[in-house]
């Protein structure tokens, strides 16, 4: 048995899980959001408590020693001392195409992480900062990165580059990389289990506040919408996902913009929050329902976006076997669920609306008796799928 700590390390954030491997026990679990603020919050679990407290927390060294005190707590705790955990496993966003597997951290991987910083600014600073905090708190611990872009490596080159001169492709490997690997590999790999057949053709769409949709052939990533850096493709939260890119320009040439405050309205002003003034599904979902127009409109706008690349995909791997919706969204929003499958009888898509309102933490079909593609609703879980890869590349070392 060996104690594996997950950090998912975000700009204001940072979530942790203690697994117990190869069982697969969930130790303790939590996050610590706000972080920057003098009302950061910090939410602890375990099998008998569960904590939650307002405390200032400056960075994420505060927070993660925060996390480590409550592990080591006489009467809270789960572990001794530091040394009780093996190994840290942490999610990086980027890795380029450096990186096509779960790695050791060292000084070169951390210089590549940086190196990635522009093309992943909400995502990689924040990410090698978790690997350099917890190397100062975990010292023996073996440090391990699992990449987000690994799972998308499968994706053949005419799917990958863009129609570009082929020297930026070939000398600055500019390309598409893809996100969300982890979660698109444990679902995908459920979804596989449950369908038995490994020769399934299965689109995974994972719905958070970063959202993408990945077409998986065979248990391999074949195509994706997020592509050189995490911005284009679906709709998100903040992010605009696809756009002309004439409109860059005219914002910049025509109405006087700067690069990086063009940057800045892409990244975090748009998607849904540029249409509606919410970022947050669950307060559009309900100003729809009460009538706002925008909030209504942005709805329609992301189900369309995702019905389009549902048919993309399934025209490239010439047929579907299932959907898989996954993350807060995909898990959670029935609404959305609704707007994306309506009208795809087509296709073989068929919800039944019963089935799609009920509420579970568990794994579940939803489609009609007489559809022909399977409507999988399952719960991402990167954090395990981290730990799996981790526990693995500690046993090879």
């Amino acid at each position: 048995m060996k104690n594996i700590l997950i950090i998912n390390s975000g700009s204001s954030s940072l979530k942790f899980q203690l697994i117990q491997m190869p069982e697969e026990n969930v130790l303790a679990s939590g996050l610590v959001e706000r972080i920057g603020l003098q009302e950061a919050k910090l939410h602890f679990k375990t099998g008998k408590d569960t904590i939650t407290e307002a405390l200032p927390v400056k960075d994420h060294a505060v927070a993660l020693k925060a996390i480590t005190n409550l592990l080591m707590d006489s009467e809270k705790g789960i572990i001794k001392n530091v040394d009780d955990i093996a190994a840290i496993g942490h999610r990086v966003v980027h890795g380029g195409d450096n990186f096509s597997k779960t790695i050791v951290i060292n000084k070169e991987v951390k210089t590549k992480i940086k190196d990635f910083f522009s093309l992943a600014p909400l995502h990689n600073p924040a990410n090698l900062k978790g690997i350099e905090v917890a190397e100062e708190l975990f010292p023996n611990a073996k440090q391990v990165a699992v990449f987000d872009t690994a799972f998308h490596r499968s994706i053949p080159r005419k799917a990958a580059q863009y129609a570009i001169p082929n020297n930026f492709f070939e000398k600055d490997h500019i390309q598409l990389y893809g996100f969300h690997g982890t979660s698109h590999k444990y679902v995908t790999e459920k979804a596989i289990g449950y369908l038995k057949n490994k020769h399934s053709k299965i689109i995974s769409i994972h719905l958070g506040n970063g959202c993408s949709i990945t077409a998986v052939k065979d248990g391999k990533s074949v195509d994706h919408s997020l592509g050189f850096a995490p911005v284009n493709g679906l709709i998100m939260g903040t992010r605009s996902g696809d756009i002309d890119q004439s409109v860059i320009f005219y914002l910049v040439n025509q109405l006087g913009y700067s690069i990086d405050e063009v940057s800045d309205i892409l990244h975090k002003k748009s998607g849904m929050y540029g249409i509606t003034g919410y970022s947050d599904l669950r307060d559009i979902e309900e100003q729809a329902a009460k009538g706002n127009k925008k909030c209504q409109l942005a709805l329609d706008m992301n189900a369309y976006r995702i019905k389009k690349y549902i048919g993309a995909y399934a025209a490239a791997m010439n047929g579907v076997d299932a959907l898989v919706f996954t993350a807060g969204i995909g898990e959670n929003s029935d609404v959305i669920r609704s707007l994306v499958c309506s009208e795809m009888d087509f296709f073989g898509i068929k919800l039944d609306e019963g089935k799609n309102k009920e509420r579970s933490k568990n794994m579940r079909s939803i489609q009609a008796d007489d559809a022909t593609v399977e409507i999988l609703v399952i719960p991402t879980n990167e954090e395990l799928e981290i730990a799996k890869q981790a526990y693995e590349l500690d046993m090879q070392v």
